[in-house]
């Protein structure tokens, strides 16, 4: 075919072969001649609710006010410039040969350029090509462009372009940032009079914009208005409303209400071509956010506190309702208003403990109620304390969690291994843990690492989605309700970075948050139980080492609420506490939103368990008082009850005894509820049902019998900074010892000499040199006790 062609071009003359091959060449060269990108320009980043109202923007990087390209041009406004500029724009293809010959007269006859004959498709290539100077030269080449556009857009596609890249005065370009710019709306809820004055400004947008020229403004847009009526576009009563409309008389700031979400979106898009996102932020509820932690700030910078952070999150799809990054005080630098909170790591505190609880539970670690140990801790060097360095020798794991005890949470920790519960945080979503195992050790649960609040309420949401789906899916646990939260719309979820799921089940959640919602809230909200109306909430508070971020955070099966206060600086400031500071905001925000119902009591996915009642383990065979429970699936692998034991009795019920003083026919066999000596220390001085064991009748061997004694302070290995007196002298360490027989004789010792002796109070206090010691208790029987320790000097 091609040899055919060849051969039929070869015998045409030379002059019909010039013009063909001229013909093919313009054609080639008119089809390419249109750039593959018409506008190059940096557009401003924008972000929108989630009904489409703007929230932020910036100024584009040239300093122009040029919001991204939209293919949604109001009808209103083409109406209005199609009969100013270009009346027949939809039937012309491109250049309209009758307005060039109207204009080419006009200007002829008036000797002065008084009309032009471009059109909008001329316009737009005018804009593209950036022609200031608009020579007949210049007019040709717009005009043979206009034609080729018309090839490759279509004729809403163009208005779009023009729309979107005209000049309207000032430094504000294109329809959607004039809009704002001067009238503080969106370019689809403009009115007549508004679309009319927009429509005029391109025509001379240097000269005439608001503020300036505004009678001649006013003049321009009323002569179109009388258009429109003339062409049937809007009635006579509506042109007359229309004109009697003011002017803006200078431009309106922008909307600033969410500018940390509006830098997040910046710094996560900074190689994306899109500047623009519909977000799923709630207008109504991120201006609700940000009153509330405007009143409070005054109150906070007052006690040396600058900063504050919230946000909410919808629990079913993770969407991001409000984004309140920090107080927004652009002229108060000392407060750096700029740093996002939000996406900052920050010590979480106690924040983790919820996490730590819901995995041990489902690990059948622990049970709901499993008694924890809280007592004087030492573990390698580590020294955890409770908040209010009190102790409650053993408390309910749950009561441990609605408390925030320290000890009890270290103890569980132990127990599940820290290298475990690193691995479910990752798995959860939190990103931040950028060290080893190893590096956190049991700190972790104490705010020993950092965490984002994004991570964290994401977290929350995460399990408050698993227990709303668990009849859904039947308590199988779905990939897809671990996520991160999400702030723009139509964004596909991302899945977990790792391939293992936390193992967490819908039932151990709901335990969780059933204890979270028995934590004590702070002033008004404290009496939230008396009222019907009042919500159901699970939350928890944080407050880091060194009072530097105080933190609450609670969930609904609706929504999450996280709320941060600090100073960025990270300079910590006495009273910095969770629940003093921050769970206060967040109830205020709750009190914003709908009510949500309770979680539902799982319906799969569970066993029954018997449960001792005094324990809260799995009730062994020694356990008198037994309640069959709803557990997580897990429970039958928990520990069995270790403190109920059979113990033996005299005929009276007295005292104890054993086959070396009495006879097994006259012994009574009674369960008895025993804790260890420490753990009974301070056990029994909250407990006022806690029952003692009977002392053994005198003259029984009980040289083999459970540990009767114990040192309560100081702990093996306990480095000890005894300060001075008042007097100037040097104080005295106070030693601290239990026994089970109240009535039973203690014999101290230090470096292998008496030092005293104790009976029922178990307390000396003694003056050791500084230096390495050892302290020996010896009891009646002749148990003993020893123990090493180090009083340090001040200067060390």
């Amino acid at each position: 075919m091609f040899t055919s062609l060849y051969h039929t071009v070869l015998q045409w003359s030379l002059r019909k072969r010039i013009t063909v091959f001229a013909v093919v060449g313009f054609l080639l060269l008119f089809y390419f001649l249109l750039p593959r990108t018409l506008f190059k320009a940096p557009t401003s980043y924008v972000i929108e609710d989630a009904d489409g109202n703007l929230l932020n923007a910036t100024i584009a990087a040239d300093g122009q006010w040029r919001f991204p390209y939209n293919d949604d041009v109001p009808q209103h406004f083409i109406d209005c410039i199609t009969t100013y500029e270009d009346k027949r724009f939809y039937t012309h293809a491109g250049v309209d040969m009758s307005a060039i010959a109207r204009a080419f007269k006009t200007n002829v006859t008036g000797n002065k350029n008084t009309q032009g004959g471009s059109t909008i498709t001329m316009q737009v290539m005018r804009l593209s090509l950036q022609h200031t100077n608009r020579s007949i030269f210049n007019k040709a080449i717009e005009s043979l462009l206009a034609l080729r556009l018309e090839l490759s857009y279509s004729k809403n596609e163009i208005m779009a372009l023009y729309a979107s890249n005209a000049s309207f005065g000032s430094n504000v370009v294109g329809l959607d940032a004039a809009a704002w710019r001067y009238f503080g709306r969106s370019a689809q809820k403009l009115s007549w009079a508004e679309y009319a004055m927009l429509a005029v400004l391109p025509n001379a947008p240097a000269l005439v914009h608001p503020g300036k020229n505004t009678t001649v403004l006013l003049a321009k847009r009323n002569a179109l208005l009388d258009k429109l009526c003339a062409n049937k576009k809007l009635s006579v009563d509506e042109c007359n409303l229309a004109k009697a409309e003011a002017l803006p008389t200078k431009p309106l700031p922008l909307p600033q209400l969410a500018p940390h979400l509006l830098q997040r979106f910046k710094q996560e898009n900074l190689t994306c071509a899109v500047t623009k996102i519909t977000t799923t932020i709630q207008t109504s509820l991120q201006q609700e956010v940000t009153q509330i932690i405007e009143r409070q700030h005054p109150y906070l910078q007052s006690n040396g506190i600058n900063n504050m952070c919230a946000l909410v999150l919808d629990v079913e799809t993770g969407n991001t309702l409000a984004y309140v990054g920090n107080v927004y005080h652009v002229n108060d630098m000392n407060i750096q208003s700029d740093v996002d909170v939000i996406n900052a790591p920050r010590s979480p505190g106690s924040a983790l403990k919820p996490i730590l609880y819901a995995a041990a539970l489902s690990d059948g670690v622990i049970l709901p109620n499993s008694l924890v140990p809280d007592v004087p801790t030492q573990i390698g060097g580590y020294n955890p304390q409770n908040f209010d360095l009190n102790y409650d020798g053993a408390v309910p794991a749950s009561n441990a969690l609605s408390r925030s005890l320290n000890i009890p949470a270290v103890k569980i920790l132990q127990q599940y291994k820290y290298q475990r519960f690193y691995e479910v945080l990752q798995q959860c979503g939190i990103h931040t843990l950028n060290n080893p195992a190893d590096f956190y050790g049991l700190s972790m649960i104490l705010g020993g690492c950092e965490v984002k609040m994004w991570e964290l309420a994401g977290v929350y949401a995460s399990l408050a989605r698993v227990l709303n789906h668990q009849k859904k899916y039947k308590g199988i646990v779905d990939e897809a309700d671990f996520h991160p939260p999400q702030y723009t719309q139509n964004k596909r979820i991302k899945k977990s970075n790792t391939t293992t799921l936390p193992a967490i089940d819908a039932t151990s959640i709901y335990y969780t948050f059933a204890a979270m919602q028995e934590v004590m809230r702070p002033g008004e909200e404290g009496l939230w139980q008396r009222f019907t109306s009042s919500q159901k909430i699970a939350w928890k508070t944080g407050t880091s080492f060194g009072f530097r971020d105080a933190w609450s955070i609670g969930v609904t099966s609706k929504y999450v609420v996280a709320v941060w206060a600090g100073n960025t600086s990270g300079e910590g400031k006495a009273g910095l506490i969770g629940v003093q500071v921050a769970a206060p905001v967040m109830f205020d925000i709750f009190r914003q939103l709908p009510a949500a119902d309770w979680f539902l009591k799982p319906t799969y996915n569970y066993v029954f368990t018997a449960v001792c009642k005094q324990s809260g383990f799995r009730a062994n065979i020694d356990c008198n008082e037994v309640d069959t429970l709803l557990m997580p699936p897990n429970a039958l692998r928990s520990p069995l009850c270790p403190y109920h034991k059979i113990i033996q009795l005299d005929a009276t019920g007295t005292f104890q005894v054993n086959e070396s003083c009495a006879s097994p026919a006259t012994m009574q066999h009674a369960s008895w509820f025993i804790l260890p000596p420490i753990m009974e220390f301070y056990y029994k001085q909250h407990s006022a049902s806690y029952k003692v064991l009977p002392p053994f009748q005198p003259g029984c061997n009980v040289s083999n019998v459970t540990k009767q004694m114990d040192l309560v302070y100081p702990q093996s290995d306990a480095k000890i900074y005894v300060p001075k007196e008042i007097d100037g002298q040097k104080g005295k360490t106070i030693f601290t010892a239990t026994h089970r027989n109240s009535q039973a004789k203690i014999f101290w010792m230090m470096d292998n000499e008496f030092v005293g002796t104790t009976q029922q109070y178990h307390q000396l206090a003694l003056s050791p040199a500084t230096g390495k010691h050892s302290i020996t208790l010896t009891d009646e029987t002749g148990a003993s006790i020893t123990r090493l320790f180090e009083i340090i000097d001040e200067n060390k």
